[in-house]
């Protein structure tokens, strides 16, 4: 009777909010651990879900709890585990993108005759994450021009090379996402992970024309049609919220966007929105920096890659910060860009073809080099974006403790969200003894929440856990509790023997 009134309240405390348990004086047992998260995962509410857990203490090679651990899930963005841990492993933590500033003609009298050519290999760091303004670095390189005495351009500002000659967008993405930043397309020349901001200023009278200002680049993206209504304090529309709907025309190399919706006076509203060609749009805002430092360009901007690029002078080249440094970039705010650009420069780097199919074979044999079961995982994409990858815990079990024994271990770990920190799991955990202490990846899609990482128990045991959940009706939250609940379980105790 007492185990079964045990089990109860645990079922009931799994839906409300979690607070750090009083520490047990002695480690748990293991019966016990096991019986409580099965009637967690166990809910009536779980009853159309499918569960995949696995936790394990390595050092004593120890399986304190599976459940489905063999079994293929939808990941969501758990597939950047792999991804990234792949790219540590592959190009080492001090890899750097190099960015390649070169010409086809020579430099008279401060004028470049001929055309200024950008030979890019997928730099994600061009952005306001690395930088707080996007357009730092691109400054950085027409003060680099400006100094080699370049003071006009007398021909185009030119894609060089084509490094991801590839689609730009990840393998069966949604069509109606791609207008929104987490699904924007990726390129060897890549600006502000793609997304860019779009605020629209209500005009001062009633039903006067809006404004629009565009950020980090004042000329990213090009801005089409704007029909965004004017609104009063006597409109009737006035008591609404103000609303901004948008759509891209894509036709041409520079796709517009086309604004619609509601402001009221003396107001304003902002949005995200993804970039739609990304070479475009680098090489729009960098001739903004041209322009900005005095450089006059006088020919065309062109994003058509000019795949030629022997006979050309090298004039510099732009290095990125190291991987170490873009890791936290990528990992805690779950940055599906930067792993598209990783998974690309992969195939690049090692195979010499930046192409997905050549990535996910670099993937694929990393994960075999540490003893993944081939049939424990489908890499389709580097960012879990795509719904067709599929992935055990197993698998994401057995890369986290080959990433445990590895010299870029702290890089790894340092870069995944922490619990109640930072990342995306920043406002989960907080005064449980999980906080601070839980690293982990989270993972989100429709009908798929994953999580999965580290966790240090009392006794100082690092253990591994994966938690992946699929098909579930239940509000997203419900899942979660249940795989914070384990985890302030783990914290708050020592390993369960």
């Amino acid at each position: 009777m007492r185990r079964t009134f045990v089990l109860a309240l645990l079922a009931v405390a799994a839906c409300a909010p979690w607070h750090a348990p009083t520490r047990p004086s002695r480690a748990p047992d293991r019966a016990d651990f096991r019986h409580a998260v099965d009637s967690m995962v166990g809910q009536p509410a779980f009853r159309n879900a499918n569960w995949g857990i696995l936790v394990v203490d390595p050092e004593r090679h120890d399986t304190l709890y599976a459940h489905n651990a063999g079994k293929l899930f939808m990941p969501a963005s758990n597939q950047k585990i792999l991804t990234g841990a792949t790219a540590l492993a592959q190009l080492g933590p001090d890899f750097r993108f190099r960015t390649l500033f070169a010409a086809n003609g020579r430099l008279v009298n401060g004028s470049l005759r001929g055309d200024l050519v950008v030979v890019g290999r997928g730099d994600p760091t061009f952005s306001d994450a690395a930088f707080g303004d996007a357009m730092v670095p691109m400054r950085a390189a027409a003060d680099s021009l400006w100094a080699r005495g370049v003071r006009e351009i007398a021909g185009a500002l030119v894609r060089g090379g084509d490094a991801f000659p590839d689609s730009t967008l990840g393998f069966g993405w949604a069509w109606d996402d791609l207008d929104y930043g987490y699904s924007a397309g990726v390129d060897e020349l890549f600006f502000n992970e793609g997304m860019a901001r779009v605020t629209v200023h209500a005009a001062r009278t009633v039903g006067g024309a809006a404004s629009v200002v565009t950020a980090p680049a004042r000329t990213v993206p090009a801005i089409g049609r704007v029909s965004v209504v004017t609104g009063g304090m006597m409109d009737p529309e006035a008591r609404q919220q103000n609303r901004v709907q948008w759509e891209t025309d894509v036709r041409g190399p520079r796709p517009r966007l086309n604004l619609s919706g509601f402001v009221k006076m003396r107001d304003s509203a902002s949005v995200t929105v993804a970039i739609r060609n990304p070479a475009q749009a680098w090489l729009d805002a960098f001739a903004e920096a041209l322009a900005t430092r005095g450089i006059v360009l006088r020919g065309n901007v062109i994003s058509e890659p000019a795949v030629d690029t022997a006979a050309l002078t090298p004039l510099f080249t732009l290095a990125s910060p190291p991987l170490r440094t873009v890791m936290p970039l990528f990992e805690k705010p779950s940055q599906n860009q930067i792993g598209e650009i990783l998974f690309r420069t992969l195939g690049l780097e090692k195979t010499g073809v930046g192409v997905p199919d050549s990535g996910r074979r670099v993937v694929e044999r990393q994960l075999a080099a540490w003893g993944a079961d081939t049939a424990g995982h489908a890499v389709r994409d580097g960012s879990g974006l795509s719904r067709h990858d599929y992935v055990t815990p197993e698998t994401i079990v057995r890369v986290l403790d080959a990433m445990r024994t590895r010299p870029e271990f702290r890089v790894f770990y340092d870069a995944l969200p922490i619990g109640g920190v930072d990342g995306t799991i920043a406002s989960r955990m907080r005064g449980t003894a999980a906080q601070g202490n839980v690293h982990a990846k989270t993972g989100t899609v429709d009908k798929a929440r994953s999580l999965s990482g580290y966790v240090t128990t009392t006794d100082g045991r690092l253990l591994l856990f994966s938690f992946l959940c699929n098909n579930f009706t239940v509000p997203t939250r419900t899942v979660e509790r249940v795989q914070d609940a384990i985890l302030v379980r783990l914290a708050s105790a020592p390993a369960p023997r």
